[in-house]
């Protein structure tokens, strides 16, 4: 199994899944020419052999005709049977290229077979210790729905902890809770109502759904990896349709249904034309059902509509930044890949709000020195793969967009790598210009390699002023931020008055369109229009609420300007959002944290998962070696001396060799074992070493709660205390 860990780390999957819709972040057709390039060696290859491999079956299918035409004309039996012989020579040959292809496929295709492997052993060993299980399991459950076991809920509040911790409180964050039902017309605002949509086709006959891009996507893949008889032009273009997937339109993706004749995976039934389904749930607001809203899809907007009243508490500056942990809920159309996707999912969200015109940090310097996989835009671009790029290069040379933003990427590597995500399998990718919304300066991922491959966990985006615009637009508040001078200054303002009386008379009951579409122009319209109105005295004016053009003349508005004394500048702050997928973190730190290991006696593979003491579900354990009222008392002693200190462990007073219950501790992923085999001191033992050293029981909880609280370590402590070796077999596995 370690051979499989190795595989995968060293393998280089682009699958990306992420957390939004696949039409909020649709790729560009460009990524065709990036797919086929990152994987180069690996294409070269199968191109090579499958043109070869076609060639041969057309020597085969000749050789064949010969062999039929000296049988039918009577030829001697030398004849024939040399080339019988010369036949089942080109069948050998073909039979060569068949493996070497199949070999070269199961390479590009990522060891598949020994991801599957080692996920599966991973998932049967999370569900059996019950780390988390399919909702609703006694009614064949639910798709996209899991519980979180006790072991699960710990390393859950564990991970959400550390982030409060590192996040919350180091960066003085003000956190807020807000509700998971949100009115309409927030998400109308925020664009979700209109956007947040997957294509979706149906089982024409039994009415199943599933993803478009999914069918899609699973046919190409299954052509390439399983199919040595298509060509290698057919080759080529089932990876660029892979690469350009998320950039079909319906009736493309449509159009690709119907020309690789794909039918409904259960029933094999005809699929109807693929449609834009919101994956928001959809529910009413109160009794009446006249005021509809949605479970949240993700937490930023209670953040949004908050900031005005966020800004006053704190003491109208900037910069300052919110946080929120919470529930957010997507419908799915077809939920796969156990906690990666799923229809309920914890959100922990940061928008930290920022004068638009200086974007540097004062702590950018800590982690200026970092340096860690980084995949920018030019790299995809030409084909590259990510390099190591320190963190401080990457924002002086403009990879990165700003200070701030930069800050937040290194804060989150920080926060990854201290949880246990192995940094060799973590990558920073930088948005193609395509993906981005036009509004935002820069967007990073944060993605963790897995056996499903990259996978988006964080999402880094320097998202401009667009939310709170949108908001402001919408509700009519303005939620804007104000940087007072320590001087006035004078500017020159355009000042636009439209003259409502003379308005009122020739417009009536369409006076405040008008009166609205006037005061809206910037500065180049308005200098137009008064410079038109100068030289003809009456002009066409489009208003948009009217959707139409009316006639404005000279008498009917007022546009010059001024100058004017500033005591402060007011601006719509810009906003730059860490969003984390916690259920996403937690599914790959399991993976980057399991191992297995022979028994002692070497006949069994036993689980382990290396937890660091941060997140481990339970700390510590304490066993009795064998079942004695006195060790119990003693066992029972350290266990209140645990929780008095606040360590979350476990006491076993049964009879089960030690050995075993040291297995079943490793599988939890507990990182300490403390071990009573007298009354005046214990053995403290430590998982991964399985070292163990030797405490007087005064000690052990203090001991454990140090190493567990990072204030030693453990190479600290085994320096310091005497040596336990263990003498048979039932002192270890």
């Amino acid at each position: 199994m370690r051979v499989l860990s190795a595989l995968i780390a060293s393998s280089t999957s682009t699958g990306r899944h992420l957390f939004s819709a696949h039409t909020f972040k649709s790729r560009a057709s460009s990524l065709a020419q990036i797919f086929t390039s990152r994987q180069s060696p690996f294409m070269a290859s199968e191109d090579s052999l499958r043109q070869a491999l076609a060639s041969k079956l057309a020597e085969i299918e000749a050789q064949g005709n010969n062999v039929r035409a000296l049988k039918a004309s009577g030829a001697a039996k030398p004849d024939i049977d040399a080339a019988i012989e010369a036949l089942n020579g080109l069948k050998l040959e073909r039979g060569s290229i068949e493996k070497d292809l199949q070999a070269a496929v199961s390479s590009s295709g990522d060891g598949s077979v020994n991801r599957e492997l080692f996920r599966q052993t991973v998932v049967n060993t999370l569900e059996r210790r019950l780390f988390y299980i399919p909702s609703f399991k006694i009614y064949r459950g639910v798709a996209g729905l899991y519980d979180y076991g006790p072991p699960g809920c710990a390393v859950k509040a564990n991970v959400l902890a550390f982030w409060r911790q590192h996040f919350v409180l180091e960066e003085n964050m003000l956190e807020v809770d807000c509700p998971c039902v949100t009115p309409e017309i927030v998400l109308k605002a925020s664009g979700h109502v209109d956007k947040f949509t997957d294509l979706m086709v149906k089982d024409e006959k039994t009415g199943t759904c599933y993803r478009a891009d999914h069918l899609i996507k699973d046919f190409c893949k299954e052509k390439l990896e399983k199919d040595l008889s298509i060509t290698a032009e057919k080759a080529a273009e089932f990876r660029h349709v892979l690469a350009v997937l998320d950039d079909l339109s319906p009736e493309e993706m449509g159009a690709k249904i119907k020309e690789y004749g794909i039918l409904a995976p259960d029933t094999k039934n005809p699929l109807s034309d693929p449609y834009p389904f919101n994956l928001m749930f959809q529910t009413s607001i109160g009794p009446s059902g006249l005021s509809p809203g949605y479970m949240r899809p993700e937490t930023a907007q209670g953040i949004f509509v908050n900031f005005k009243d966020l800004y006053y508490y704190n003491g109208s500056k900037l910069p300052f930044a919110a946080a929120q942990i919470g529930q957010a809920f997507r419908n799915e159309i077809s939920p796969r890949q156990g906690l990666l996707r799923v229809r309920e999912f914890t959100l922990a969200e940061i928008e930290h709000f920022v004068d638009p015109e200086d974007k540097s940090h004062p702590k950018f310097s800590e982690v200026a020195n970092l340096e860690f996989l980084m995949f920018p835009r030019e790299e995809q671009m030409s084909g590259q793969s990510a390099k190591r790029i320190p963190l401080g290069e990457a924002v002086a040379k403009g990879i990165v967009n700003n200070q701030t933003l930069g800050y937040f990427i290194g804060r989150v590597y920080l926060f990854l790598t201290r949880l246990g995500i192995n940094s060799d399998r973590l990558r920073f990718r930088q948005h193609l210009a395509n993906e981005m919304a036009h509004y935002a300066a820069d967007c990073w991922d944060a993605e963790i390699e897995c056996s499903y491959g990259w996978i988006e966990c964080v999402g880094i985006a320097d998202r401009s002023a667009y939310d709170l615009r949108a908001h402001s637009e919408k509700s009519g508040v303005a939620l804007v931020a104000a940087e007072k001078f320590s001087e006035p200054r004078e500017v020159e303002k355009l000042v636009i008055a439209p003259v409502k009386k003379e308005l009122g008379l020739a417009f009536k009951g369409s006076q405040k369109n008008v009166v609205e579409a006037l005061e809206a122009m910037n500065e180049k319209e308005a200098l137009e229009l008064k410079a038109n109105l100068e030289a003809k005295g009456e002009v066409e004016f489009f208003v948009c609420t009217l959707g139409k053009n009316v006639s404005i003349k000279k008498s009917m508005v007022t546009i010059s300007k001024e100058k004017k004394k500033e005591h402060q500048r007011v601006f719509t702050p810009s906003v730059i959002e860490p969003s984390f997928g916690i259920g996403r973190i937690i599914y790959c730190l399991y993976e980057h944290s399991y191992y297995m290991r022979p028994s002692k006696a070497g006949d069994e593979q036993l689980n382990v998962f290396r937890f660091p003491s941060l997140v481990a579900p339970i700390k510590c354990t304490v066993f009795p070696l064998v079942q004695n009222e006195q060790y119990e008392k003693v066992a029972k002693d350290i266990s209140r001396s645990l929780t008095a200190s606040g360590i979350s462990h476990k006491i076993d007073i049964t009879g089960t060799s030690i050995g075993r219950r040291y297995a079943r501790t490793d599988e939890l992923g507990v990182p300490f074992a403390i071990t009573v085999d007298s009354t005046s001191s214990v053995t403290i033992r430590e998982r991964d070493s399985k070292d163990q050293i030797r405490v007087n029981v005064e000690e052990a909880a203090s001991v454990v709660k140090e190493v567990t609280d990072g204030l030693r370590t453990w190479a600290d402590v085994w320096s310091t205390f005497p040596h336990h070796s263990s003498g048979s077999a039932e002192d270890d596995e």
